[in-house]
């Protein structure tokens, strides 16, 4: 009874769309003979997943957006676990004000952040680049080789800060116990941290790495916004900018639908295969174990 408001959620925001999303990839719109009668829906099959798959725009977003997690979730996960060690350690003064600070940028919403981040990164807009330029460097935050940093660099500033509270929670309930029996024998803060709070924090760390994936391959709004302002970033960036391109602009709904499904089918695999290489991590010992010790 205490889970029937979840499965009903789950239903109706999901199970549903999904099959939704299924139904109407296997669909397309046809005019008969030379375009000019009526449009008819026909049964597609697999046609609009073959189209997908083939396409050498979706491909390539596949791609841009895998070389992003690359960049992206190590980058965050390392920094926010640094950070809340940092907090948990007490080295850092004005912990609750320093929290705060860092929890902030998640709070500003996701496109106000990127138009925020685009005028800093717009030659000729930005004080930051008109700075750089006059003590002698030349960077453009927009070109073909930094466009995917600085993505990377508004989602990092975005969501920094809420995973450093994430962090910060989990190693509040690591028992104190243990690190005051680390310092006794002589281990370090650095050891003490490595050693025994961070093997005590995996599932949080885990957690993380997970929610961050997830989002990871649902990037939409940074490469959309910045699209407005260089050619660099086309309509189909991204996976999630070629499904808008596609239902929105090409008025393909069917095809849509079809990388829509591919996109749920990559992000369920990804998930399910890091929650199954994180449990046979956990029941083999490893780095919990030696941490406990």
């Amino acid at each position: 009874m205490l889970m029937a408001p979840f499965f009903a959620l789950l239903v109706l925001v999901f199970l549903v769309p999904v099959g939704a999303a299924v139904r109407l990839s296997l669909f397309s719109d046809d005019q008969p003979g030379l375009g000019f009668g009526p449009e008819r829906t026909v049964f597609a099959g697999s046609r609009n997943y073959e189209a997908v798959l083939t396409d050498p725009t979706f491909l390539t977003g596949m791609g841009t957006t895998a070389l992003y997690c690359l960049v992206h979730i190590p980058l965050v996960v390392v920094l926010a676990l640094v950070l809340a060690l940092l907090l948990d350690s007490g080295a850092a003064r004005l912990r609750r004000t320093a929290q705060l600070s860092l929890f902030l940028p998640h709070a500003v919403p996701g496109i106000i952040a990127a138009v925020i981040w685009l005028y800093l990164y717009t030659p000729g807009l930005s004080p930051v680049v008109e700075v750089l330029r006059d003590a002698g460097v030349t960077v453009d935050p927009l070109g073909v080789d930094t466009v995917l940093p600085s993505v990377v660099n508004i989602a990092l500033w975005s969501s920094l800060g809420y995973n450093v509270v994430i962090f910060y929670a989990a190693l509040q309930a690591v028992p104190r116990e243990l690190t005051e029996a680390a310092l006794v024998d002589g281990a370090g803060p650095v050891r003490t941290a490595l050693r025994v709070k961070v093997p005590l924090v995996r599932g949080a760390v885990v957690m993380v790495v997970m929610f961050t994936l997830i989002w990871s391959l649902q990037l939409f709004t940074e490469p959309m916004l910045l699209s407005q302002a260089t050619p660099v970033v086309g309509d189909r960036y991204t996976p999630a900018m070629y499904l808008y391109d596609a239902a929105f602009t090409r008025d393909n709904h069917g095809l849509a639908a079809a990388a829509s499904v591919v996109l749920l089918a990559v992000t369920l695999a990804l998930s399910y295969g890091l929650g199954r290489w994180s449990n046979r991590t956990a029941r083999g010992g490893g780095p919990v174990g030696e941490g406990s010790r």
